[in-house]
């Protein structure tokens, strides 16, 4: 038994010296708690990255980009880029954590995302609430609702 953690151990350090650091991805759950700490926070203006606008404004994508970077975990930019990372999740099999992407403007093309929170909700920044809630499984969300995600 001790000899094996003491390769297994040598292994780590081996791989930690040649590649940085070894971290491990973010649960859905802690990422959905590091984005409910941002509730109401950043006005939201398109284009805007909190980390270059003080933490005063953002958009979905630099939201949800931010929200998974302090988990460690890294996205693209644009809610279309992030739209293709990770693995496709059914609505009906969504956790915490997993990215959720709408068509806001129907034009046939993703222009919006937001973080799963549970029981059909979701956390995102939008013009109407800065970092909200809002449901996905009735009104406006519910009809420009595309796919959805699981980066992690």
């Amino acid at each position: 038994m001790f000899k094996k953690l003491v390769s297994t151990t040598t292994l780590m350090l081996v791989v930690s010296m040649l590649f940085g650091t070894l971290t491990f991805a973010a649960t859905g759950k802690e990422i959905a708690s590091r984005a409910d700490n941002y509730l109401g926070d950043f006005r939201y203006k398109f284009g805007a990255e909190p980390w270059n606008s003080g933490y005063r404004y953002s958009d979905c994508s630099s939201f949800t980009k931010l929200v998974f970077k302090r988990e460690g975990v890294y996205l693209p930019r644009t809610s279309r880029q992030q739209a293709k990372k990770g693995y496709y999740v059914a609505k009906r099999n969504l956790v915490k954590g997993d990215l959720v992407f709408f068509d806001t403007n129907d034009d046939g093309r993703i222009n919006h995302v937001g973080i799963y929170m549970g029981r059909g909700r979701f956390i995102h920044s939008a013009p109407s609430n800065k970092v909200g809630f809002n449901n996905l499984n009735y009104g406006f969300w519910e009809d420009h609702y595309v796919t959805a995600r699981r980066v992690r």
